[in-house]
């Protein structure tokens, strides 16, 4: 007897720690929970997880507190969210630079296929194509034509190198085998007005950079990147409705925890940021902050990040993408 209850131990206290784990998911949160953003505060991420974190916490109970851990290009907040413990009170609020990273740099102190499990894809962002009025071309077509006809004429600017904006231009110049000179700028801001002044007559921007002059008149938008139309831009059409299918890509904020995190609280989390994000109130301020909801399945979202690894990869090799 004495023998059988000691075989049958391991099995007992595998149920025991079960069932112990399900009934931690189901009580969860019991304290505070930390949201980690690893861009300083302000910034349209820091922005959205500030507002995601409000309504957790009072449709949950807990306080949702903002940690801004900035630096590396997100690197040093994603490290510190990947060695924090696996569960449920460490969030990590990604932005889309996380797929890029791994290339984009030489060495990560992380593994973005070891260290983190996926719980939503929750909003993107598309990159707007953009001309000088007085560039003669009012669609994608004329305007790949005409940069043809002028090899080493045109220039294109964005909000810095290795940014959502960048990859999106160096993909629309490698599929289509362009002449076409990337011109950085420290931000958004300055990228759209060089493109309004005429400094570099093609620009590749965000919404929120460039919304307010597309709505002006003072730069005309002839795309964007994401796989459907956005919402702040409707009559713009895709880069697959201008005829370039291929050319595709949005920046993206997703929501991650420490690898090992119980399933059931990545599924809780994933429900009630979905619910979050379909309110009327959260898509109204979505659409200020040039986002688009989505609420995917943790299965989805871990499928597109990996995928984007290798195609943004792809970009950054090709283009030869160096960041100092």
């Amino acid at each position: 007897m004495i023998k059988r209850f000691l075989a049958s131990l391991p099995l007992l206290m595998g149920l025991w720690l079960a069932g112990g784990h399900g009934a931690d998911a189901q009580s969860y949160p019991t304290r505070a929970v930390r949201a980690i953003v690893a861009f300083a505060p302000g910034g349209v991420t820091d922005t959205f997880t500030r507002l995601v974190a409000q309504k957790l916490s009072e449709d949950l109970g807990q306080q949702f507190y903002v940690d801004n851990i900035s630096g590396a290009s997100g690197n040093i907040g994603t490290a510190q969210a990947a060695k924090a413990a696996p569960d449920g009170y460490t969030l990590y609020f990604a932005f889309s630079s996380y797929a890029v990273n791994p290339t984009l740099f030489d060495q990560i102190p992380y593994d973005p296929a070891k260290d983190f499990d996926p719980v939503t894809l929750a909003v993107t962002s598309t990159t707007v194509l953009t001309v000088n009025p007085m560039v003669p071309a009012h669609s994608v077509k004329e305007l790949v034509a005409l940069i043809r006809s002028s090899p080493g004429k045109f220039s294109y600017s964005t909000a810095g190198a290795g940014t959502q904006a960048h990859l999106a231009g160096e993909q629309f110049r490698l599929l289509l085998n362009l002449d076409l000179v990337h011109v950085p700028y420290n931000g958004g801001a300055p990228a759209i007005m060089a493109v309004v002044g005429g400094h570099t007559p093609i620009g590749f921007s965000s919404p929120a950079a460039s919304i307010a002059q597309i709505q002006k008149g003072n730069v005309r938008a002839l795309a964007v990147t994401g796989a459907k139309r956005s919402r702040i831009f409707p009559d713009v059409p895709t880069m697959a409705e201008a005829g370039y299918p291929q050319i595709m890509g949005d920046s993206w904020v997703g929501v991650l925890v420490p690898a090992g995190t119980p399933k059931d609280i990545i599924n809780l989390l994933q429900r009630e940021i979905a619910k979050i994000i379909a309110t009327p109130d959260m898509q109204a301020r979505l659409t200020e902050l040039g986002y688009d909801p989505v609420g995917s399945s943790p299965e989805e979202f871990g499928a597109r990040i990996k995928s984007e690894i290798v195609s943004w990869g792809q970009v950054i090799r090709a283009a030869h993408i160096t960041v100092q």
